[in-house]
């Protein structure tokens, strides 16, 4: 990183476009890449961000990420920078991002550019056009056919195909055999240096290893040839034999023991109450012989069936060539045996060199004595000698894909250029989302949609997760959709929408995660009047659920009760309860009562609010909206300001450096709702509309009514149209005396 000083001291004029709330640098000009370094990092739209699951060419992301840790870091996209700059006649170039990278664009007057020119025309004379002015994708694409005319290619791996003679070939092959091969710039696999040193340390370490047998062969090689099979033989059962002879040893100490050492009648009887089939490991586990005091071991009848065969092998490959033909094999006889054996047992265990044993000993030696090694040395060091040519070859694709693609990054990395301008999508938003009358150009690919979502949320952005499938293909992925118009009435868990990917594939998408928040100030201000309309829907679908329930209960239990008074002999039909006056009396009353008392709240409203001049009426209308739809928009309202790209992309492993925005203007832009075409023609009729009843007129009609009434006792209406006040009745007092009105 460049330090505080650097970056203040820079003489380079920098300049800014403000975007997303925050000042980005414009990027324009050969000199602002390079006096990139001088830019203070503070600066940086981003400092990190992942080297794969962006839009962005992976090739080239592999090139700048030079520790191949999986991210592009700041001080990476600084090094590519200047390594481009340095090697082209004009910066300018990276600006333009062109598909072929040119040789008089190449600066030659640098050693580095020498390299790269001289690499370059290699590359089009192997490709066999040595005339071409240029060097295109198609031509460092394929490495292998650069390389398939030239025998060294600067790797230190040397392929058979690479040695001079039929020796070296096969020496090669054996070693890539043996030791596993080193794949080299042709892809073609070979060995390095350290693939032949490896095989012949362990040649030489297992050629040593024979020579000790080979210095007493009678002794460690007692059967020639055969040795080994003998060995293995009285390997295989040797634990057996010697457990055999250990029992016959302790019955010989104590008869007692000789019973419970060749297990009890009950361990047979419960064996026996199964298939033997499938009791291999059980059968085995018993003594390979009956056992009795100072017995032999029989060699041909008498033999656990388990151990039958081991024990066969052993005679024919041990006793018989080193003991002679029997029947039985005594205890000395058995020592006899494991002590002219165990030469061999001993020289196997200290075996060396076991990778090369596949050749045998015999091939081993001859590769040692052949002088090969060092032909395969030289081999690698003439490759190796070839490295920095070899690498200028591979630098020429480094530099075409950088001239190319560079750029791009720079204006979605140090700034978010492509994503606030809209001159192209930002290489984080992997295509377009189509569900519910919009499309979201905001989608962003997702590994884990729970633990994206615990730190998205802090977005303050409405996201939808969704699975995305292909048709045919195994292909799956997960996007994040950013829904920044519209409302969220149908957008729900399940729903499904189709996704476009940057290359134009149509992928399947279904609604699995939802992270709710306000969409704009307009959905937030009919929100409470359609919760309201919601909760009032679901109370009277739970009212009416619960009468239906009540009266399919009622009708029940009549048909209930009607069914015992038949089986009891009475008529099926209960005569009816007769009808109680005074309870619907009661009834009635209460209804008026409760509709007079509605009557005289909404009469006193109008009557406060026709009081009311037209001025203050316009002023509470205002303010009963207010009250309702007010904290909704509110709340709404500072969640907007607060909307945030930066936590999108932290979850998705970007170390975002500023706080980039999403105001209400941009979000709109990031969403777009259906709308008609231009021009387009549009007809109203619709055949199978249905019929509207007109309760809105209705309801006018009927508070028109009510306000008439109010304004006609009130005296208003009467004064409005002309009439005089209506004189009240004045009723004569009475007398107190006589109780009746005095006369006139």
């Amino acid at each position: 990183m460049a330090s505080e000083s650097a970056n203040k001291g820079g003489s380079h004029r920098w300049r800014f476009f403000r975007a997303g709330g925050f000042d980005q640098v414009r990027l324009d000009a050969a000199g602002d890449l390079l006096a990139l370094e001088q830019l203070d990092q503070k600066l940086w739209a981003a400092l990190a961000c992942p080297a794969k699951g962006i839009e962005f060419d992976a090739r080239t992301l592999q090139l700048i990420d030079s520790d191949s840790d999986g991210r592009i870091r700041a001080p990476e996209v600084i090094a590519a920078v200047n390594w481009a700059t340095v090697r082209l006649r004009q910066p300018e170039d990276l600006c333009r991002g062109a598909s072929e990278l040119v040789l008089t664009a190449i600066d030659e007057s640098r050693s580095e550019g020498k390299q790269l020119v001289a690499a370059a025309k290699q590359i089009l004379k192997n490709l066999g056009k040595p005339d071409a002015l240029a060097v295109t994708f198609e031509d460092t694409a394929d490495v292998a056919k650069i390389f398939a005319k030239t025998k060294f290619n600067g790797d230190g791996i040397v392929p058979p195909e690479a040695a001079d003679d039929d020796v070296a070939r096969a020496a090669i092959k054996e070693i890539v055999d043996l030791c596993g091969g080193v794949t080299d710039r042709r892809g073609t696999p070979g060995i390095d240096q350290a693939k032949l040193d490896q095989f012949f340390t362990e040649a030489k370490a297992f050629d040593a290893w024979w020579r000790t047998a080979e210095a007493d062969t009678k002794k460690v090689w007692p059967l020639g040839d055969a040795t080994a099979s003998a060995a293995g033989a009285l390997a295989a059962v040797k634990d057996k034999i010697e457990d055999y002879f250990l029992r016959c040893n302790l019955a010989a100490f104590d008869g007692r023991a000789t019973v419970p050492l060749n297990r009890s009648e009950a361990e047979y009887a419960a064996l026996g109450a199964r298939s033997l089939v499938g009791a291999a490991d059980e059968v085995k586990a018993f003594p390979i012989a009956r056992i009795d005091a100072g017995r032999p071991l029989p060699l041909d009848s008498g033999v656990n069936p388990a151990w039958a065969a081991p024990i066969a092998r052993l005679n024919a490959d041990a006793v018989k060539p080193l003991l002679g033909a029997k029947n039985a094999l005594t205890q000395a006889e058995w020592q006899s045996l494991v002590d002219q054996l165990a030469p061999y047992h001993a020289w196997q265990s200290g075996k060396t060199g076991a990778l090369v044993e596949k050749l045998g000993s015999k091939r081993v030696r001859e590769l040692l004595e052949s002088g090969v090694q060092a032909r395969l040395a030289d081999l690698i060091a003439k490759d190796k000698a070839l490295e920095p040519e070899a690498n200028a070859i591979a630098d020429v694709d480094r530099l075409l894909h950088y001239q190319r693609d560079l750029f791009k990054l720079l204006n979605n990395f140090v700034s978010f250029h492509d994503f606030y301008k809209h001159t192209t999508k930002a290489v984080f938003q992997v295509g377009t989302l189509y569900i519910d009358g919009r499309s979201c150009d905001l989608c962003v690919r997702v590994d884990d949609a729970g633990k994206h979502g615990a730190l998205a949320s802090l977005s303050r952005t409405y996201l939808v997760y969704c699975d995305c499938t292909r048709r045919g293909s195994t292909d799956k992925m997960t996007i994040a959709a950013a829904i920044t118009a519209g409302d969220s009435d149908q957008l729900m868990v399940g729903r499904n929408g189709v996704f476009y990917d940057r290359q134009g594939q149509d992928w399947d998408a279904a609604i699995t995660k939802i992270v709710e928040h306000p969409i704009s100030i307009r959905q937030a201000f009919w929100s409470p009047y359609k919760k309201i309309a919601r909760m009032i829907g679901e109370q009277i679908q739970k009212f009416a659920t619960s009468r239906e329930k009540a009266v399919q209960d009622k009708a029940a239990a009549n048909l209930a009760a009607a069914g015992t008074k038949v089986e009891a002999g009475k008529p099926a039909t209960a005569p009816a309860a007769p009808f109680d006056v005074g309870k619907f009396a009661g009834i009635f009353a209460a209804i008026g009562l409760a509709l007079g008392m509605i009557g005289t709240a909404i009469a006193a409203v109008l009557t406060g609010f026709i009081g009311l001049r037209w001025w203050q009426m316009l002023l509470a209308l205002v303010a009963i909206v207010l009250a309702i739809s007010g904290p909704s928009m509110l709340i709404a309202w500072f969640k907007l300001r607060e909307r945030n790209l930066g936590p999108i992309l932290d979850a998705n492993g970007w170390a975002i450096n500023t706080r980039a925005k999403i105001n209400i203007p941009f979000g709109r832009s990031l969403t777009a709702m259906a709308k008609l075409p231009a021009g387009a023609e549009r007809s109203l009729k619709d055949p199978f509309a249905e019929k509207k009843q007109p309760w809105a007129l209705y309801i006018i009609l009927l508070g028109i009514v009510v306000a008439a009434v109010v304004l006609w006792q009130k005296g208003y209406l009467r004064e409005w149209i002309g009439l005089p006040p209506a004189t009240p009745a004045i009723e004569a007092p009475l007398s107190p005396a006589a109780g009746v009105p005095p006369a006139h």
